[in-house]
């Protein structure tokens, strides 16, 4: 089924990766890890592997850039195949919440990008139709989705020649949430002209033609939307519902009674224990709710309501993409030591928030069923056979690994994050196969550590060194503030830089990224979003600042993540400002080093010469709409406002190095503020503190 293209072989580390990762999974092994360094071509042999395999696959990332990356990638291996993007389609977000202190209610405010919608029912379309499908997926794919049963259903199956009255065909595709607008086509709409009826589906690029005799359906084509030239005559057409929440009339019926029930309890409820207030505004939002479902077939919020339409009862796992996939689909978690983390730590969050709206009489409790997968229902779907990539494996991968492997064959330490054998331990266990020695011939970077005193200065003449090579710089700091002063202050030296941290919009990350490389900007300066995943093969120098601040972001695997990104240019090197060596530096750099050596070596040995990777520049995967539309929501509401103080500043590694007064002090002054704009009915400007306030509270 899966037909790779590539103008080159495995070479290196990866034939023998390839065939090792297949023979597993062959073997229905459940967990293996692929530890494989940056530049590696830990993709390439995966596709390898999803090729010998020849099953659905699911590859999940931790972000949409990396997804988007990825995404490209996978298409070019596979362009004979079904390559999905399945991402969340929000370009911005800002979810339902109410805070009980300050009695705020915030509205669920989000603006949805429609290519991304099309991608995601292009994505289910592909699974409910052929087996030759590739997803690659945020970890939005845990999230709570239409039921696969229902989507399946819902299908208009049209043939050439059929007996078809125009008006059966209109009330089906009303049915599947398509929307009539004769003036203007465009997705989820059909027009009707004459004879013939133009539908614009919900997941394709474009429009089907149906072309009727009385009752007989004569002619079927598929058009080009914007010219109406006739691209391909069919002699049949499948046509799956708009939207992934469909539900049949008999099912809508009974979920209206069953939501009617439930209100009726949960009013009955507030009222003895004295809330008569929540009672109230639950029966007006609910009842105006239920009436907007009953006339129109939909409601703002109606995924609140899910549970009544898609056949679960109350506690029942959420329908989410996973359920549309095979039970023996390949799974691959891709840059697994973050990425499952950020699964594990979805629902709590979820539900935290649910329960409060809940409890005050916003949502029914039939909302909390609106989840995502909590971390056992995901481990249940996680597919026959799951593949972690990763340069530094996390605890719950190694747990795995271990629990499959004897323990008298090499017992991995119980804290691998802080044993100083945890790299040389990984090598002792059939369950994780290096991918060290790249097929370029490529070394990792040598390292340089530096003292910190003129650190800045010494920074500069090495941009200045580096880009005069037309070679690019990426800088990692520890806050936000850091990076955007650091940003101003290499600008002001006359050279092209960016700042890239957690408030630049997803696709404007993108957008600098792809700007980078091209040459507009020479230095991007970052936090940690400058690690896992980025392919940036123009970067020959990594400046890692205060490198000697033991934590998270210089941890000894955060360390070696960083340093990757300047392994795949042949003049590739790090330098880390540090006034001592930590231990998570040593370890780092002990790796480094091990790697090295293998790597010295295998081109010795094969009389190979390293060169640097070159990657093609690819398109855009996501036009924003209207970039005049796109929302920076914190900066337009903080904007001339009076919460732009030094403590809507202080960054997390700050806060944690706080004393227990000063912290005390720092969210009693925040909450203050919150409370004073919440009774001045500027609740934008207070939802913006709340969020800082509980950002900082989550801080240990």
């Amino acid at each position: 089924m899966f037909d790779l293209v590539s103008t080159y072989s495995p070479a290196g580390d990866q034939p023998r990766a390839i065939k090792e990762l297949t023979k597993r999974v062959k073997d229905k092994e459940k967990n293996t890890v692929l530890l494989g360094v940056t530049g590696s071509g830990k993709t390439y042999t995966i596709a390898n592997v999803v090729k010998e395999i020849n099953k659905p696959t699911l590859v999940i990332s931790h972000n949409k850039t990396l997804a988007g990356q990825l995404f490209q990638e996978f298409r070019d291996f596979f362009p004979n195949n079904a390559v999905e993007y399945f991402v969340s389609y929000y370009d911005y977000y800002q979810p339902e919440s109410y805070i009980p202190s300050s009695d705020t209610y915030i509205e669920k405010e989000a603006e949805r990008n429609d290519e991304i919608d099309r991608l995601r029912l292009s994505a289910t379309t592909s699974l409910s139709t052929r087996k030759d499908v590739l997803v690659v997926a945020s970890v939005s794919c845990i999230y709570n989705l239409g039921s696969p049963i229902e989507y399946a259903s819902n299908i208009i199956e049209v043939v050439k020649g059929m007996n078809l009255r125009r008006q059966d065909l209109f009330l089906k595709l009303s049915d599947l949430q398509y929307e009539r607008n004769d003036f203007e086509l465009k997705r989820s709409t059909y027009k009707v002209a004459g004879d013939s009826i133009n539908i614009y589906p919900s997941y394709e690029k474009e429009i089907v033609k149906f072309v009727f005799l009385e009752n007989t359906l004569t002619n079927i084509f598929r058009v080009d939307p914007i010219t109406g030239i006739i691209l391909q005559e069919l002699n049949q057409f499948s046509l799956f519902p708009a939207k992934h929440y469909v539900t049949a009339e008999e099912r809508k019926e009974q979920g209206l009674k069953n939501m009617e029930i439930d209100l009726n309890k949960r009013i009955e409820e507030l009222k003895q224990s004295g809330r008569v207030v929540e009672a109230y505004r639950l029966e007006q939002r609910t009842k105006h709710d239920i009436e907007m479902i009953n006339e129109v077939g939909y409601c703002s919020g109606i995924e609140n309501y899910s549970i009544y339409f898609d056949g679960r009862k109350q506690g029942d796992s959420p329908f989410t993409l996973l359920d549309f996939f095979p039970k023996d689909y390949l799974l691959v978690i891709d840059e697994s030591h973050i990425t499952v983390p950020q699964i594990g730590g979805m629902s709590a969050g979820d539900r935290s928030r649910k329960e409060t709206l809940v409890e005050y009489g916003f949502r029914l409790p039939s909302a909390l069923d609106n989840r995502p997968l909590n971390f056992t229902e995901f481990e249940r779907r996680m597919g026959q056979s799951t593949i972690y990539t990763s340069a530094t494996p996390g605890d719950f991968e190694l747990t795995r690994i271990k629990a499959s492997t004897s323990k008298k064959k090499g017992k991995l330490a119980d804290k691998p994050e802080v044993t100083k054998q945890y790299f040389s331990d990984l090598k002792k266990h059939k369950g994780i196969i290096e991918l060290i020695v790249r097929p370029t011939g490529l070394i990792d970077p040598e390292i340089e550590v530096k003292p910190t005193e003129g650190q800045i200065e010494d920074l500069i003449k090495n941009i200045k060194q580096t880009i005069s090579k037309d070679q690019r710089v990426l800088v990692t700091t520890l806050t936000k503030r850091m990076s955007e002063e650091l940003s101003r202050y290499i600008e002001d030296r006359g050279i092209k830089v960016a700042y890239l941290h957690s408030d630049i919009e997803t696709l404007d990350r993108a957008d600098i990224l792809a700007d980078f490389r091209k040459g507009t900007y020479d230095v991007v300066v970052g936090i940690n979003l400058l690690r896992e995943g980025l392919d940036l093969p123009e970067v020959s120098l990594v400046a890692i600042l205060d490198a000697d601040k033991e934590g998270f972001l210089r941890s000894d695997k955060s360390l070696i993540q960083t340093m990757g990104r300047a392994a795949r240019n042949l003049d590739g090197r790090v330098i880390m400002y540090a006034d001592k060596i930590t231990g998570s530096m040593k370890r780092a750099m002990d790796e480094i080093e091990r790697r090295r050596k293998i790597q010295r070596a295998y081109n010795l040995k094969h009389d190979i010469t390293p060169t640097s990777i070159i990657k093609p520049f690819r398109e855009v995967i996501i036009e924003r709409e209207d970039k005049n539309k796109e929302k920076d929501y914190k900066a337009q509401v903080l904007k001339d406002s009076s919460i732009t103080s030094e403590d809507m500043q202080v960054e997390d590694y700050e806060y944690k190095t706080m004393a227990k007064t000063a912290k005390k002090d720092l969210i009693k002054r925040l909450e203050s503020q919150m409370k004073k704009l919440a009774q001045n009915l500027e609740f934008e400007k207070a939802s913006v503190i709340r969020d800082k306030v509980l950002e900082l509270k989550r801080i240990k």
